[in-house]
Formats: structure tokens, sequence, C-alpha cells
């Protein structure tokens, strides 16, 4: 894996890794392009809060602002979150093999 996809995961997956940021890109995801002064009105958190998070999960190429007028709307981008789960499967076939090769050896019948 190369240095820029990897660093590209460990943005995603530290932007995923809060509980609240993973709220508000589900919000994001649902209701296309948004706010974050209208994403903050259904939440228990500032507007300045909401942004904070935004900007991380911009920051791990998750969501793309845009400017309309004076206030700026946010949108899914899904493909890194493709990447983070392609990466995640890879992974999974990777510790299934192990596993498989670990069961066979216990599995063995002993010699003797």
């Amino acid at each position: 894996m190369s240095t820029d996809v990897a660093t590209e995961l460990d943005a995603v997956f530290d932007a995923l890794g809060d509980p609240t940021r993973r709220h508000v890109l589900g919000v994001v995801a649902a209701s296309g392009p948004i706010s974050a002064t209208r994403i903050a009105a259904d939440l228990p958190i500032s507007r300045q809060a909401v942004a904070k998070h935004l900007d991380v999960l911009r920051d791990g190429g998750l969501v793309r602002a845009d400017r309309h007028g004076r206030e700026t709307r946010f949108t899914l981008t899904p493909d890194p979150l493709a990447d983070a789960a392609e990466w995640l499967t890879t992974m999974g076939r990777q510790w299934d093999r192990r596993l498989d090769r670990l069961r066979s050896i216990v599995e063995r019948p002993a010699d003797g």
C-alpha cells in the first residue's frame, strides 16, 4: 500500500472514529446538501461543534463543502468510504486465511 493511500485511509478512519462525526455523516448522506446550521438544529451540540466535526470529515475526504451565497452546504463524497471498505475486506480475507490455516493445524489428527 502506498504512503498516500495509507494517509488517506488514516484520515478516513480518524474521521469515522468519533460517534458524533458518524452521526453527522449519516445526516449529510441522508439529507443531501445541508448546512452546519441545519445539522446542528437536530443535535444537542452547537453549530460551531458541528462545523468542527464537518472539518474533520472534509479532511478525511468524506464530505464536500460548496458555497451557496452566504451558506456552506455539505455533501457526501462516498469514494473514501468505498476505499476503506475495500481495505477492511482485504484485511478480513487475510485473517480468514490465517484462521483457516490455524484451524487445519489444530484439527489435524495427531500421529500415533
